[in-house]
């Protein structure tokens, strides 16, 4: 019988990182859960084990270092060695970059670029040694195109790719087995936009088209169950676009966005409520979940998704398209 995998998820109470750790329990896995929120934990620890996984959590700010270590060290201790980390914590601000403070920047890079950069030093110095392991990064098509209102995230998210990168080299000099990856994201129902910290007059909402995290999530296992995962994974055909439009018409995105990024990230009609509690410095209460509002507008599909899993299998289907073609040509020919 296979030996269970050991997967660390930051970010796990809610959205993405809860969607994540849900794919792996139904795989049988056994997870170490972190976030700030014990009662939102302990709820996904519960779902997690009725779909036939194992769980701990460990309410952790990923922004204490000191703090993800001792994580790391219970989950080895009552699991077992870590197999995949998952670093996927993250908190947001909506506001132009003139109405944002200084102590909003520090809190958001604390937590979403250094939360990620602790992850990996905890999981490095676990893996290494045993020469084996993966690290997955969960990015966002703006790491590469930033956007309007999110500066702080969008810059922490660059960084992110910054900061894998050089370790990537790192370990490729070092002929290490640990492997690391980065899966950047499309816009998610998730819960993050029930509780983001919000400048604007209007509530908060993803860039359309949106997609159920349980899609992404599958992307995730992917990548931690493949014995040489990918250097990237773009999820969603929002992302392939963005990425590749960064490249090579960055300008028009530039005005593009600057025209349309403010309306596409609010509710219209919906007026922010001003004491409405936000998750940057403390965790909102409640038990929460994968999915957020938006089930109505969000896809749970995505032909681009299951061409990037199954992409062997097409480039075999289009080998013998090819094939088949070229014989016919060639007896054609010779008729």
């Amino acid at each position: 019988m296979e030996t269970p995998l050991v997967v660390v998820i930051t970010g796990a109470s809610a959205g993405l990182g809860r969607a994540i750790a849900h794919a792996y329990a139904k795989r049988g896995a056994k997870l170490g859960l972190m976030a700030r929120n014990p009662e939102a934990l302990a709820a996904a620890k519960r779902e997690c084990e009725n779909l036939g996984g194992q769980a701990i959590f460990i309410p952790t700010d990923v922004s204490d270092a000191d703090a993800v270590e001792r994580a790391a060290s219970q989950i080895e201790q009552e699991l077992g060695p870590i197999d995949i980390w998952v670093n996927d914590a993250m908190v947001s601000v909506f506001s132009p970059v003139k109405e944002m403070e200084a102590s909003d920047y520090k809190r958001v890079t604390d937590v979403l670029y250094l939360g990620f950069v602790h992850g990996t030093l905890s999981a490095l110095r676990r893996m290494l040694p045993r020469d084996r392991g993966t690290i997955i990064q969960i990015g966002s098509a703006l790491a590469y195109r930033s956007i309007p209102l999110q500066s702080a995230y969008c810059a922490c998210k660059h960084a992110i790719n910054g900061f894998t990168d050089s370790l990537r080299c790192e370990l490729i000099h070092d002929g290490s087995n640990v492997k690391i990856t980065a899966v950047q994201m499309p816009a998610m129902n998730t819960t993050q936009f029930d509780w983001v910290k919000n400048r604007m007059p209007d509530n908060t909402q993803p860039v359309p088209p949106i997609f159920e995290p349980e899609i992404s999530a599958e992307v995730v296992v992917a990548a931690g169950l493949a014995k040489r995962p990918r250097r990237e994974y773009w999820v969603g055909s929002p992302t392939v676009a963005a990425i590749i439009g960064q490249k090579f018409i960055p300008g028009l995105l530039d005005i593009y966005l600057g025209k349309t990024g403010y309306k596409s990230q609010q509710i219209q009609n919906e007026p922010r409520n001003p004491k409405a509690p936000n998750n940057l410095y403390e965790y909102v209460p409640g038990i929460h979940s994968a999915r957020g509002k938006f089930d109505d507008l969000s896809k749970r599909t995505s032909a681009e998704v299951y061409v990037s899993l199954h992409r062997e299998w097409f480039a075999l289907g289009m080998l013998v398209l090819v094939g088949i073609g070229t014989a016919l040509f060639a007896s054609r020919r010779r008729a």
